[in-house]
This record gives structure tokens, C-alpha cells and sequence, in this order.
């Protein structure tokens, strides 16, 4: 849960839609410009690590990032062997970063048993970092796991998403002595200032229904606009109903001047590492000019 930090790092997030190639050759760009690293999805889409393998050998140096694989699916040993071996894929450029996801995803889709997902989370770690070590013999209340293996990824880079409070502690408490705070910045830079902003409204419609991310707002200060959201949907179309204050607060359309003041008020914030996700899709007009607005 520690990596290098620095004041001028950027990251990209291009989690590919319609074309795997394009994001591809978009991940090539952002190399090229500069950038940290890319960090990709899971979510409905493709498969993050198989991604992340394209983008790997399609560069040469930036930084590969899940952000972020939802543990449930995965036995943490099967993490640990499918992060490894990506990690030695890309010569070291990996950088695991795993969640618990949605009770509408996991179990509601899925059919996955999330039991006290804290709890769980705290035994998937220790599960996955003896895995990633090579040898993983422990006993718990959700795994139990005798296991040795063949490849090994010491020190590769984990890091947990959270929303809430008590995830944060549970990084702090098994985090191995400091901190990289990823957080996505969505962006375009574009003069289509209504047609975008309507994507990004889109997009914050399908968030403000899942209530992880809810309470992450309520403790934000936007109880009341959440209010006003659930009570105004019901009418209305969701997109049309997103408080105007957090389509302003958590994403930016408009210039490539807008776009750089948005990733430093993250960094301001305490973000080490704010990555650039463009509105919508990387095949958008407005994803390469967004990164270049961007770039270090």
C-alpha cells in the first residue's frame, strides 16, 4: 500500500469500451506524454489484468494499475498468481489495487455471499501478501489455505479502495509504512461543454444510487443534494437531477485550464496521485486532447 510519491506524477485512466486497440494506443500516447501510469476497471467490461497485459506490451515504462479488482470473484490466491505474473509480465510495473465492490454487483449479479466485508477484506490481505511471497498456510474464518507456488512478486504494490472511515483505518493498520492516495479525476477538455456534461451527469447518476459512495457524499457534506436527488428521480431522469455542486465538486468539462486546475485541487487535497479519467470513454474526441491538457 506504498509506493514512490512525488509532487508532479499523473495518471491516466482508460478503461477500454468499444475498443480494446484504441485504448491501447492511447495508453502509448500517455507514455509518451509523460505520465505515471494507466490504471484500468473491471466493473461489466473486460478483464482488468488482461488489459493491463495489452497495455504492457504495447509500452515500455509507465505504470500498470488496477483500480480496482473486486476481491470476491478471486480466491486471494489466484489474485496473488494472476498479479504476479503480470507483475513479471511487465517487469515490475504492476500496482494492485483491490476492493470490495457493490452488494448490487457482487451479490445481486453474482450471487457472491460479501458476509462483514471489512472483515473480509482484512483476511483477503493477509491471504494475498503470503501468496504474493509464495507460500500462503493460514486458517480464518472465510479461507483456509495451504499453499505453495511458483511465482513469487514480493513488494509489489496493494492498495485498498475505500470510501468510508473504517477502510481507511483498515489500510493504515496493514499498510507497510506509507501511503500512495490514488484518486480518479474526471475530465474533459472540450468546447461540446452541454453534451459532455450531460455524460458526466450520466455517469454520476449511476454512482449516487450505490451506497458505499452515498455515504462517502453524506460525509462529504452533500446530504441534502442526495436528498434532492432521490426525491426529484422519481419524477424526472436521473441525469437531469444531479446537484449541480457535485457535478462541480468531482469532475470538470470545459478547458485545458480547467482540466489542470482540477488535478491540482485533488492534489491539494492530499491526493499523491491523481489520475485523469476522461468523461465518458477513451474513444471520445476528447480523451487525447484531455490527457495532453494534463500531461506532467
Amino acid at each position: 500500500m506504498t509506493t514512490e510519491t512525488g509532487s508532479a506524477r499523473v495518471g491516466a485512466f482508460l478503461s477500454p469500451r468499444g475498443s480494446l486497440v484504441h485504448a491501447t494506443r492511447l495508453a502509448r500516447h500517455a507514455e509518451d506524454l509523460g505520465y505515471d501510469s494507466v490504471w484500468v476497471t473491471h466493473g461489466v467490461g473486460r478483464d482488468g489484468f488482461l488489459v493491463l497485459s495489452a497495455f504492457a506490451q504495447a509500452t515500455v515504462r509507465i505504470g500498470l494499475g488496477t483500480g480496482v479488482m473486486p476481491i470476491y470473484p478471486r480466491h486471494p490466491v489466484l489474485m496473488a498468481q494472476e498479479a504476479a505474473t503480470l507483475a513479471e509480465l511487465s517487469h515490475g510495473r504492476l500496482r494492485l489495487g483491490i476492493g470490495v465492490s457493490h452488494r448490487s454487483a457482487m451479490t445481486g449479479a453474482l450471487g457472491l455471499d460479501m458476509g462483514a466485508p471489512l472483515a473480509v477484506m482484512r483476511e483477503y490481505v493477509k491471504v494475498l501478501r503470503a501468496g504474493l511471497d509464495g507460500a500462503a498456510h493460514l486458517s480464518g474464518a472465510r479461507y483456509r489455505v495451504a499453499w505453495d507456488g511458483a511465482v513469487r512478486a514480493p513488494g509489489l504494490p496493494v492498495l485498498l479502495a475505500g470510501l468510508a472511515v473504517p477502510m481507511l483505518e483498515l489500510a493504515g493498520e496493514v499498510a507497510d509504512g506509507g501511503f500512495e492516495v490514488v484518486a480518479a479525476v474526471p475530465a474533459a477538455v472540450t468546447e461540446d461543454l452541454l453534451g459532455v456534461g450531460r455524460t458526466f451527469r450520466e455517469e454520476l447518476a449511476r454512482y449516487l444510487t450505490l451506497p458505499y459512495y452515498r455515504t462517502m457524499l453524506r460525509a462529504s457534506g452533500f446530504s441534502e443534494g442526495l436528498d434532492r436527488f432521490d426525491r426529484d428521480r422519481v419524477a424526472g431522469v436521473p441525469a437531469d437531477v444531479v446537484p449541480a455542486a457535485m457535478v462541480d465538486a468531482l469532475g470538470v468539462v470545459g478547458s485545458a485550464d480547467a482540466v489542470r486546475a482540477s488535478v491540482e485541487a485533488y492534489r491539494t487535497a492530499g491526493v499523491t496521485l491523481p489520475v485523469v479519467r476522461p468523461i465518458g470513454a477513451p474513444e471520445a474526441p476528447h480523451a487525447g486532447p484531455t490527457l495532453e491538457a494534463a500531461a506532467p
